[in-house]
């Protein structure tokens, strides 16, 4: 099966095989927002999949980082 790209752009693979992704939210327009609420949305924060949604979205590239 393909390797979904614009899904695993937005993913970072570490060496031991987690997933790490930037939370949802603006990347802009963010001048109405407060300190915290600005750094909130710049934090990473790890995704966890099962085996066989891992498979189905990112393919061999998670079996590779290992």
């Amino acid at each position: 099966m393909k390797t979904s790209k614009a899904f695993t752009k937005r993913l970072k693979i570490t060496r031991r095989g987690k997933l790490i992704a930037r939370r949802p939210g603006q990347n802009h327009f963010n001048a109405k927002e407060n300190r915290s609420g600005h750094m909130d949305r710049q934090r990473t924060q790890v995704i966890s999949l099962t085996s066989k949604v891992r498979q189905r979205y990112i393919g061999t590239a998670a079996h590779n980082a290992r």
